[in-house]
């Protein structure tokens, strides 16, 4: 029986086909509470065949407890930064994602953030909660310039809203759809300097990589559009934290709305936490219902497929033979 560490948590706390589809599969599965640190994964590692990950650091070092038994890692999501792709290569383990599940919940969360930022709805909410009727103005988003970083599926789904909106649309990024970019009226710029110097709105949506580690930072902040926001829906490390709660706090930058930290959960002393003009929610973009039933669904799926050496839907090093594990 093959034996499969499970530490996706809305995997786990999410009722739906993915659970009647990992039981029928007849393995054994463990489950621990992720995102696991290095040290809680290294713990774990060493009896698992299988293993459907979250954003659990899994670095050459756990890769390396994990063998000779670890045949497969099934990512929940589509996010692989912290898997050590080069180390799962070199020992032949084949990374599994989850293409195509999630840009639309992710799109409606940056929308949700953005409006929020734009409406004051913390500072309404809590206003009216505690007893007051305390009002802001607020600023529409017709006829403003939405700034794309990464036009992938997730980016796409941002731009067709911020059509519905009425908002003008550029983008800026190695994912370019030619068709879809002029059936948008999107316009494409060469940097990121430049989408950041006329975007009212930039909303992030870019993979995690050295070169958009620390993307927006303050050499960046600094060409920044006069009182713009800026929305992040994809990684953490793509800006800088202390520059950002710098550019909040000195007004450069008018707003911060993020669901995604560059350390999660956050210590009570993170830069961006107590902020009045930030929003953070707690990595929750994905998580819907549908989302998370989609997302979990194609997980198990991809490791079933990849157990009978069959193609899943996604394998970010193809270049690993699935079948000669098997």
């Amino acid at each position: 029986m093959s034996r499969v560490l499970l530490t996706s948590t809305s995997f786990q706390d999410s009722p739906g086909e993915h659970q009647a589809l990992l039981k029928s599969t007849g393995w054994e599965v463990v489950t621990a509470r992720g995102p696991l640190s290095e040290a809680e994964t290294l713990a774990l590692m060493g009896e698992f065949d299988g293993y459907i990950c979250g954003d659990d650091a899994i670095t050459a070092q756990v890769i390396a407890k994990a063998l000779p038994r670890l045949k497969v890692i099934s990512k929940y999501g589509i996010g692989t930064d912290k898997i050590d792709i080069k180390a799962a290569t070199a020992a032949g383990i084949p990374v599994l994602f989850t293409p195509g599940v999630n840009h639309t919940t992710v799109a409606e969360h940056a929308f949700l953030l953005l409006l929020a930022l734009e409406r004051n709805f913390i500072f309404h909410t809590e206003s009216t909660r505690t007893g007051g009727w305390k009002r802001k103005t607020g600023f529409e988003l017709f006829g403003k310039t939405i700034g794309i970083v990464g036009l992938g599926r997730i980016g796409k789904e941002v731009a067709i809203r911020a059509k519905a909106f009425g908002m003008q649309i550029v983008a800026f990024g190695n994912h370019w759809d030619a068709s879809f970019a002029q059936t948008h009226n999107i316009k494409r710029l060469q940097t990121v300097n430049e989408l950041l110097s006329i975007s009212d709105y930039v909303s992030l949506h870019t993979d995690l990589k050295p070169e958009t580690h620390n993307l927006i930072r303050a050499e960046t902040l600094s060409k920044l559009k006069p009182g713009a926001l800026i929305i992040n829906c994809a990684r953490g490390e793509v800006v800088n934290s202390a520059d950002v709660a710098a550019a909040l706090k000195s007004g450069k930058l008018r707003g911060y709305a993020t669901d995604v930290l560059d350390q999660e959960p956050p210590a009570a002393d993170h830069p961006l936490i107590n902020l009045p003009n930030c929003i953070v929610t707690p990595h929750v973009a994905s998580r819907t219902v549908e989302s998370v039933e989609r997302q979990a669904t194609c997980a198990v799926q991809n490791l079933l497929k990849a157990f009978r050496g069959e193609k899943p839907e996604g394998i970010k090093n193809p270049e690993v033979t699935l079948s000669r594990h098997f």
